[in-house]
């Protein structure tokens, strides 16, 4: 009882007299440079997002719908993503004006200016400078509430467009009265089946005037009685629901009234509420400000999708009740394991366990966990399968209110699922470059979620499984390259070559090797091992932080914020500067993070450094101000810093607080806010250590007459054991000396230490070339597009649709054209040349192919011209094989030649940039 009572005072004091904390909010930051936030009216996790867009097109810095830089505004809608770096919503837009009668943008349209715009928690406000209208937005949980200021006499209309920004799948609009109409949008952009439904509300009669004779667009909206007059406000409640007209019904009871202060208000004590859950104190008001708002914008997203009876769209797209939770969606998982969940841990225990019921109910409808969740749509956009670890982390923390088991059971499946390289992954140890994108990535995020899978296990008694899980989280190793001592991507068993540690590419995730090699946050100490010691690792930390504030390769725009190869704008570098903890460095730690808090997050448009991506980037920010980070989300435990401010306290949810100052020690730092506290968390490894693979060394995959192949593992002194075939024989060999291969043939091998303690098995295919032809590229690939080399195009080996696996070549912003010696005069009837397209990632296929041959190979004559019907709008991955039938014809040299589309075309994703031909595999017969 008493405890009830504490709980019920604190609740009463924070509800009534919590700080004006919203007066720090600066909904501006992030919405310039690349941190993708919009500025408009919302509540805490609202399933409302009503913000205005000066973005029509789904371009970069255009994600959320809105950047600082534009200086037109196309509408109001009622959906945006908080900082992503892909495009969506923007649902049911409304826009008021003056005598427009059309459903076209750049019509219907309005400048305006950022010294009439103004933006803070809850509320936004801008003139449109066209029309002299001014708009005033704010919000509760599910309505979007509007008022239109008109300054001027005249014939006043608000347009309702439906095909704003994604495509518009379908749509239906039901005049309920002159008052109400009913509105639902299917779409598809990110999320390929997107559904809401809105019930709109006007304050006074309106007349709704169908546009060209269909309600399936959008509206013309005019008040009834005809024109307004100056000073005149119109006001409009737009209540949303992911579930139905019904949905949207019910919701609008959430507002009662017409009064667009007191909903205001309403929204600013909210806010208020939330915010105050973590106090600082400071007199630098800018760092207040930036503080605030990155707590605001851990506050944007999740956001409830449950209707105010509990229903919710399932994956299943059924309708099913939120029972004692609310569902929730967009889960920007890759990114928010990192840090957000963990600070939600701290300070947001019970939505927490709603995030973590919601999962599992996502699991029970759609087959897996969310990997990232959009609308009921699974969007399979990055990597692993991090709701495990916002799991893990809950269940270690004993954070209560949801079924350990299902939870368990619902992380098991979707680590033994047979997708993106998963099937590989379990049965080799890693991911090769011949199996899957990304490879080393995968490898690396896989191994850390399994290592959350098997802490569940721990929890739950579950010994076999914590011991499988254990051995997995240990892969790893497989990809430690011992010479470089960074994490390396193989292919056909070897070590890519060449190999560039700064260079972005398709074998990581949004970085480099060097973003990549510290990623390995559920052992730390058996990396420091694998490095030699705390002052190797220490020299190539600090290494990594001197190098060169560049990366090479693919241009990757999320890569910001450098401090020589870490990235604070994006997400794999956020832990790194907490490594120097271990190894007992912290002034070390303390000087990256400083540098980090001082200079990337700014009171201002761009102060974001790089994306928000669902509060990440603040959560970020919140934590090491505060003096914390976790560095291992399902380890208790903060790893700690300096607290940027002279004093935090954090208000809990069970009515108490701690406190946290400059002189706290990092020991009561490292126990903060766990109610529970186990210093001696360390697994008992020694059971579950891995042998890691061996590896090759060779010249090629392909070979003309013979080839040394070496085989070498990570110690030395290991005993490697190899067979022929591509199946285990009864016939092995102790590896000794270089094995001389003649013949086409596949290599397996392992490493074998004692009488049956082995690693598993890595396998090699050698291809003996189908002839001993010379080719001579005229034009020059892009070295990351190589597929394996110069003779690439005829070694017998085939690229596949999955391009990203490095066996095609890539020609940007050029033809292709290569020339085929024969060595000696041959007759030839077919010569065949195969290409891939996938526009989505500005790959076409060539417009026109030209075949010639030639005697002496300098005077060449043509024998075919294929001209090709590229279709820059069709995004499915197609492969196209271009032959040229001939009469039976002597020659020695064969030319082929592609010719490149060119830019891409206005309403192309990549419009304006220089389409790519992927060619491989010429074929003379």
């Amino acid at each position: 009882m008493k405890k009830l009572f504490v709980f019920l005072s604190f609740f009463i004091i924070h509800l009534f007299f919590a700080q004006n904390y919203h007066q720090y909010i600066n909904p501006f930051i992030g919405t310039g440079g690349h941190g993708h936030t919009f500025p408009g009216a919302i509540v805490p996790f609202g399933m409302v997002q009503l913000s205005p867009d000066t973005r029509i097109d789904g371009s970069w810095d255009g994600c959320s719908g809105y950047h600082y830089s534009d200086s037109v505004i196309y509408g109001f809608s009622h959906t945006h993503l908080n900082g992503t770096g892909v495009s969506d919503y923007g649902d049911i837009l409304l826009m008021p004006t003056f005598d427009v009668n059309t459903l076209h943008p750049k019509e219907y349209s309005s400048p305006f200016s950022h010294q009439n715009e103004k933006a803070s928690a809850g509320y936004y406000k801008v003139h449109l400078d066209k029309y002299n209208i001014d708009v005033e937005l704010t919000a509760s949980k599910r309505i979007g509430f509007h008022r239109y200021t008109f300054n001027k006499d005249g014939k006043a209309n608000i347009i309702l467009d439906l095909n704003h920004r994604d495509q518009l799948l379908d749509s239906e609009i039901k005049i309920v009265d002159d008052k109400t109409i009913l509105v639902y949008r299917k779409s598809e952009a990110w999320a390929t089946n997107q559904q809401i439904w809105t019930k709109i509300e006007f304050n006074q009669p309106m007349i709704f005037d169908t546009y060209n004779n269909s309600v399936q667009d959008g509206l013309i909206i005019y008040p009834k009685k005809g024109k307004v007059q100056k000073g005149e406000q119109i006001l409009a409640k737009v209540s949303l629901s992911f579930t139905g007209f019904d949905g949207a019904n019910l919701n609008s009871s959430e507002i009662k009234n017409w009064d667009f202060e007191a909903v205001k208000k309403s929204a600013e004590k909210l806010w208020d509420k939330e915010l105050s859950k973590i106090e600082v104190k400071s007199n630098d008001k800018d760092k207040l400000t930036v503080f605030y708002t990155a707590l605001y914008h851990c506050f944007t997203q999740p956001n409830v999708v449950n209707d105010l009876d509990g229903k919710y769209m399932g994956m299943d797209k059924k309708i099913h009740t939120a029972e004692n939770f609310e569902y929730y969606s967009v889960f920007s998982l890759w990114d928010t394991f990192r840090a957000y969940h963990p600070l939600m841990t701290l300070i947001d225990k019970k939505r927490t366990s709603d995030f973590i019921n919601t999962f599992i109910k996502m699991d029970e409808q759609g087959g897996k966990l969310p990997v990232w969740e959009l609308a009921a749509n699974e969007t399979e956009c990055m990597i692993g399968y991090h709701s495990v670890s916002v799991i893990a982390d809950a269940m270690a923390k004993g954070i209560e209110g949801f079924d350990y088991e299902k939870a368990f059971e619902a992380s098991k499946n979707s680590a033994m699922l047979d997708i993106f390289g998963l099937k590989d992954y379990r049965e080799k140890g890693f991911i090769s470059i011949d199996d899957e994108h990304e490879s080393v990535s995968k490898t690396l995020e896989y191994a850390y979620d399994d290592w959350c899978i098997a802490q569940m296990a721990k929890i739950l008694g579950k010994t076999d499984d914590y011991n499988y899980f254990m051995t997995r989280s240990q892969s790893w190793k497989n990809l430690f390259d011992p010479e470089t001592h960074l994490m390396r991507p193989k292919k056909n068993g070897a070590w890519l070559k060449p190999f560039d540690a700064r260079e972005v590419n398709n074998n990581y995730t949004e970085g480099n090797s060097w973003q990549y090699s510290f990623f390995v946050p559920q052992d730390i100490e058996g990396l420091i091992k694998f490095h030699g010691g705390k002052e190797n690792f220490e020299k190539k930390l600090d290494e990594m932080f001197s190098l060169p504030s560049a990366t090479t390769g693919r241009e990757q725009v999320d890569i910001t914020g450098l401090i020589g190869q870490y990235a604070q704008g994006n997400e794999p570098s956020h832990h790194v500067a907490y490594l120097y903890n271990f190894v007992g460095k912290p002034e070390k730690t303390r000087e990256k993070v400083y540098f980090i808090l001082d200079n990337f997050y700014k009171n201002s448009p761009d102060g974001l450094i790089g994306n928000e991506d669902c509060g990440q980037m603040s959560a970020w920010y919140v934590l090491s101000s505060m003096g914390l980070y976790s560095v291992t989300p399902g380890k208790i435990g903060w790893e700690t810093v300096t607290p940027y401010f002279d004093e935090v306290k954090v208000n809990f949810e069970n009515g108490t607080s701690e406190k946290i100052t400059k002189k706290t020690s990092a020991e009561t730092l490292k126990n903060f806010g766990f109610e529970r506290f186990d210093s001696d968390q360390n697994d008992k490894k020694d059971n579950n250590q891995i042998i890691p693979v061996p590896y090759f060394e060779y010249e090629n995959a392909a070979f003309n007459d013979k080839m040394k192949v070496e085989l070498k593992s990570l110690n030395p002194k290991d005993k490697i054991i190899y067979f022929l075939g591509g199946s285990p024989t009864k016939i092995a060999f102790a590896y000794k000396k270089p094995i001389v291969i003649s013949k086409s043939v596949t290599i397996n091998a392992f490493v074998l230490k004692g009488i049956n303690k082995k690693s598993k098995t890595i396998s090699a295919t050698f291809y003996k070339r189908p002839n001993n032809w010379q080719l001579t590229l005229i034009s020059k690939y892009n070295p990351q597009y190589s597929a394996g080399g110069d003779l690439g195009l005829i070694d017998g080996i085939y690229g596949s649709e999955n391009w990203r696996k490095g066996d095609w070549q890539g020609y940007q912003s050029q033809d292709f054209e290569a020339v085929i010696d024969l060595k000696t005069t041959k007759q030839i009837s077919e010569i065949s040349s195969n290409y891939l397209q996938d526009s989505r990632s500005w790959v076409l296929f060539p417009t026109k192919v030209e075949y010639y041959v030639s005697a002496n190979g300098k005077d060449f004559i043509l024998l075919e011209t294929r001209n090709i019907d590229v279709e820059p709008f069709d995004y499915e991955v197609r492969l196209q094989k271009i032959t040229s039938k001939i009469l039976p014809t002597e020659t020695r040299f064969v030319k082929v030649k592609a010719y490149n589309f060119g830019k891409l075309p206005e309403g192309h994703q990549g419009f304006e940039g220089d389409a790519f031909i992927f060619v491989d595999e010429i074929e003379v017969k």
